[in-house]
């Protein structure tokens, strides 16, 4: 966890980023020969389902909340999840690194301070593009693991968490 030099407890929101152990989604699109040909409020096509890298980046892409698990203090070490919002970038230039704003209030945070090990889970489901159980092995699903960071105040990559989550979720721009 990154600090700053205010007290993370006179910040009222933090940042966390969650970086994937997944290699694939942590790479560049142009390093599989993507090229943003659309423009940013087109929807890229849905994926075919053989080509796993692709399928997982446009699932995080398409996605606007997922669950978020942690190893819980207050339940001393059983998982924990909680279901939060989150963007990995503008609509049509994402980056597969999704950005969370998370209250001091949630137990997510609490958490992540003591162990920051987290796993964030994502479904097909909400995009209505499948049939509307998420078990369906047609549905796509994936549970990216790694670890949150603390994006500090002074941290260049706020302005971009911020653009990306404000971007995707326009209600947290007044709130956060």
């Amino acid at each position: 966890m990154r600090t700053s030099s205010s007290s993370p407890m006179a910040v009222q929101a933090a940042i966390f980023i969650l970086f994937f152990l997944i290699s694939l989604l942590l790479q560049s699109p142009a390093a599989f020969g993507i090229r943003y040909a659309i423009p940013p409020a087109a929807s890229p096509p849905i994926p075919n389902p053989s080509d796993a890298a692709a399928t997982a980046r446009w699932l995080v892409a398409k996605n606007s909340w997922g669950v978020i698990s942690t190893i819980s203090v207050d339940l001393k070490g059983a998982p924990f999840g909680e279901v939060v919002s989150y963007s990995d970038g503008e609509p049509g230039h994402g980056f597969g690194i999704p950005y969370f704003y998370l209250s001091q209030l949630e137990p997510t945070l609490k958490d992540a301070s003591t162990d920051d090990r987290a796993a964030l889970t994502l479904s097909e489901v909400p995009l209505g593009t499948c049939r509307k159980d998420p078990q369906d092995p047609t549905c796509a699903k994936i549970t990216l693991n790694g670890k949150l960071k603390w994006i500090s105040r002074e941290d260049p990559e706020l302005k971009l968490a911020q653009v990306a989550l404000f971007t995707k979720h326009p209600e947290m721009q007044g709130n956060y």
